[in-house]
């Protein structure tokens, strides 16, 4: 039997391939805003694959890159080797045990589309303890649901979606923890009260395979929920996505929304 060797890579895996970058003039504007001189200390919180330390790293002294997920990092650690960056310390860990991770005082932190998935008051106490006075919090998101139109894509990758995983957006081995008020309510009430948010557009161009690859990198639809289901689940989506536009093209506007939070 022939063993497709795509049939084992993982969610991290797809993650770091598919997801798109943050746009240029976010990094610009962080240098801008909090004087980035190579000196100071920044928390890359629910870090990923590294998708925001590795751009900070050349800017500040150390990035302290701290995920849950031990394939996260280890994806994070190899594409930091092969770019040779070597002032990020990739640590395992939980945002609801920040205290315990021995970290210095934080000049930046930013939760790049992973505040969603933290005690978002505690993690706001917590970070208050732990921060300069001067340092600042960065949450970015795609903006309150409703904001961004979806794509003419979209129904048809979760119709899909749906016929094998059901319509309740899961997570994991659970279900997706929606938020019930805005990240900028929730902000405004803790010591980082002074906000700032500013709004980047991209229009991203993906091909049929690597806008598959990007819903398996999705914690709603990842191989592992898929399982033996997975090359099927390929295969339909091809033929779906095929139907609706055979050029095998697909636009999408990308909204990336910067939460500035400061004291």
């Amino acid at each position: 039997m022939t063993v497709d060797p795509h049939a084992f890579v993982s969610a991290e895996d797809h993650y770091a391939r598919f997801r798109p970058r943050y746009p240029d003039d976010l990094f610009a504007l962080l240098a801008d805003r909090f004087g980035l001189d190579s000196t100071q200390h920044v928390l890359d919180l629910g870090c990923g694959p590294g998708t925001v330390a590795l751009e900070l790293a050349g800017m500040v002294n150390t990035v302290f890159a701290v995920d849950p997920a031990a394939g996260m990092l280890k994806q994070g650690h190899g594409l930091a080797v092969e770019r040779g960056i070597r002032n990020i310390r990739w640590q395992q860990g939980d945002s609801n045990a920040l205290l315990s991770l021995g970290l210095p005082p934080l000049d930046l932190v930013v939760m790049a589309k992973s505040y969603h998935w933290m005690d978002r008051v505690k993690v706001l106490d917590d970070l208050d303890g732990i921060t300069t006075e001067q340092a600042g919090l960065v949450i970015l998101s795609a903006g309150p649901p409703g904001t961004t139109p979806l794509p003419g894509w979209a129904p048809v990758v979760a119709d899909v979606r749906a016929a094998y995983l059901g319509t309740t957006r899961r997570a994991g081995s659970g279900t997706y923890p929606e938020p019930t008020e805005t990240y900028q309510s929730t902000v405004e009430r803790s010591p980082f009260s002074t906000i700032e948010v500013v709004r980047f557009d991209q229009v991203a161009v993906r091909s049929t395979e690597q806008l598959i690859g990007l819903q398996l990198s999705n914690s709603y639809s990842t191989p592992a929920q898929l399982g033996e289901r997975k090359e099927s689940f390929e295969e339909d989506l091809r033929r779906a996505l095929l139907a609706y536009d055979p050029s095998g093209r697909y636009e999408e506007s990308i909204r990336t929304e910067a939460l500035i939070a400061t004291r």
